[in-house]
């Protein structure tokens, strides 16, 4: 049984692999990663209905991968609650969730980077869920960039730096990147705007390792 199981609920090898890099590098030598992405679905979860078949394949590989700690690698945390229906399952991370609370505990408003503007209400309505709207500054997009052009184009590093900038004008003091896919500029981008920059990944990291190392806010039976 692996420690972790990180799954990028897109079709995308390239963000599976710089996932699972921002993730090792942040693990104890005694914990171990499986990272895995979905063939079947689309390169980038755009619509709802994408969140919708990614659930459940999300919850068909963690049922053939035994983990303690599962997270679901996609800002819109698609099977998370059936993850967490799961009668003996694992921990399930989100890494919407992670992300957020991690941008709570940093600034007293944040803002969030989506891809596209559809993704915009399905961010927000997570955010009204969790009673934290109050909070956000806003929420700017990308005009619909793949998961992948974060890490392969200059053009969309650039396009996310002005709204890192756009957001901080606005209030934020900390920015969530609001796509998986932005988990290897994270270090680039806090350095240049001068903002707490979030990655969705590390944040859900962060708390896997936290449970799997005994805290009790993520305590649970690992026998």
């Amino acid at each position: 049984m692996t420690d972790i199981l990180l799954i990028n609920p897109n079709s995308s090898a390239t963000v599976t692999r710089g996932m699972d890099q921002t993730a090792r590098a942040m693990l104890p030598a005694s914990l171990s990663l499986t990272s895995r992405d979905l063939p079947e679905s689309p390169a980038t979860i755009a619509s709802d209905e994408d969140v919708a078949r990614a659930g459940l394949g999300v919850l068909e590989l963690a049922r053939a991968t035994p983990a303690r700690v599962v997270i679901t690698g996609c800002f819109s945390d698609p099977g998370l609650d059936l993850l967490r229906a799961m009668p003996g399952g694992p921990v399930a991370i989100g890494c919407q969730e992670a992300a957020l609370l991690s941008a709570l505990a940093r600034a007293d408003r944040f803002g969030v980077i989506a891809l596209g503007p559809a993704s915009i209400p399905r961010h927000m309505r997570k955010m009204r869920m969790m009673g934290i709207e109050g909070r956000l500054a806003g929420e700017l997009h990308l005009s619909g960039c793949s998961a992948e052009a974060p890490m392969r184009d200059p053009g969309a590093y650039a396009l996310i730096r002005t709204r890192a900038e756009e957001l901080g004008k606005m209030g934020a003091g900390a920015v969530v990147l609001g796509c998986a896919g932005m988990a290897l500029i994270r270090a680039r981008l806090e350095a240049e705007t001068g903002l707490a920059v979030i990655d969705p990944v590390s944040a859900a990291v962060a708390q896997a390792v936290a449970a799997l190392q005994g805290d009790p806010a993520f305590a649970f039976d690992a026998t």
